[in-house]
Parts: structure tokens; sequence; C-alpha cells
């Protein structure tokens, strides 16, 4: 298994420090530093090799998006979830835009967390459906209904799946077909949103609002 090292940045200490603590337990992974300001971020970035930042958003007044902006202008090439008690639809959608790989609400499990982590260090997309749903509901009525109507039912299931980050089989599972069909169903979507990888279809299904049904 390889190391996923990491870099956690959030300025609340008590929790910062019982996070860094518990990943540091987990099989894979290598907690590189923790820090509480977005300064000491960017520097330990400059020094140390980190795959992964496990960034807050409410970082005391700094801004996150203003961080992962400045990481990736100044050559960070690793990945970037965002951890974080809660963000609006607004504040999710600059985050992604400016290069976050995913956004994990705390009020999920440790299991989750470390779930997500994989993920985005794997080059895929982690995006919490409660935040889904807000960009959801952000989307203009009218956009939204026109690019639903792009999609089958079965293409919104798969794509719901993998919103919240599940595999295929599990997806499969989920929907009660075949590991193969919801790899059919992929290619699909790939070929529908001139994509190639699920990290791009999340990333433009989230700038059009592809992903927008509530429930399937």
């Amino acid at each position: 298994m390889e190391t996923i090292r990491l870099l956690l940045l959030d300025d609340h200490v008590l929790f910062r420090e019982s996070l860094s603590r518990l990943l540091a337990s987990e099989p894979g992974f290598e907690m590189v530093a923790q820090c509480g300001t977005p300064q000491e971020g960017l520097e330990i970035l400059g020094r140390s090799a980190v795959d992964v930042v496990l960034l807050d958003f409410d970082l005391g007044g700094d801004n996150a998006s203003r961080f992962i902006a400045n990481a990736f202008s100044g050559g960070f090439e690793g990945r970037i979830l965002m951890v974080t008690a809660g963000m609006d639809a607004a504040e999710s959608s600059i985050a992604l835009q400016v290069g976050a790989s995913g956004i994990f609400l705390k009020h999920n499990s440790p299991a989750a967390l470390s779930k997500a982590i994989r993920a985005v260090a794997a080059g895929e997309m982690w995006v919490d459906p409660k935040i889904v749903h807000q960009l959801a509901d952000s989307a203009h009525p009218r956009e939204e209904f026109s690019i639903k109507r792009l999609l089958t039912e079965r293409e919104q299931r798969v794509l719901r799946g993998i919103f919240e980050g599940l595999t295929n089989k599990e997806i499969a599972a989920q929907i009660g077909v075949s590991e193969g069909a919801v790899k059919a169903t992929l290619q699909q979507l790939f070929q529908k949103t001139h994509v190639r990888t699920r990290s791009q279809l999340v990333r433009i299904a989230l700038e059009t609002s592809l992903g927008t049904t509530r429930k399937l």
C-alpha cells in the first residue's frame, strides 16, 4: 500500500490534534504536519512532500479558497480535500472551481473521512451529498430541467453514486444491476459529457448541474 502523506490545516487546536492522532494511526497514512494558518500551510508545502491537504473552510477570517489558489500557484501538485463543518453553495462552488478535489463534512464518521482521503488521493472527487443538494438548489430551474433531460434514469442513479464516492460494485448493489451494467452506463456518461475520467465527470456535473436529481 502506497503511503498517503497528509497536511492538516485547521484553526481549532483540539480538533486538529485529535484528528492528526487518529489519521496517523491509520494504515497507509503519514501525517506530515498540522497547522492553524494558511501562511503556515504554504510554508510547509514549500519544504515538505504532501499528497493531500485536509483544509478547513473557516480559518478565523482567512480565506480557504485563497489558500487553495496560492498553493497551486506556488507549485503544489497534490490534492486538497475540504474538511469543514459547513459551506454554502457559493462557497462550495468557488472552492471547487479554484481546485479543491472534494468537500467532506465533519459530522461524518472517521471511516468515511478515510475513504474520502483515499478517493481524492487516487484522483477522484468526493463531494458530500448535502453539498450536492445545496449546489442543486442554487441552479437555475430552467437550466436544471433542460440538462436533466439529457440523462436516463439509470445514468442519473449512477452519477449520484459517483457523487457519493461509491465504487462501481457498490453502485451496482445500490441500484440493483450488474457491475458490468454500471461500467457501461459510466461510459455513456463519459460520451455525453465529453470526459474520460470519473473525476472529470464529477467536476463537469457540478459545473453544469447534471447531478441535481434529489432522490432517484
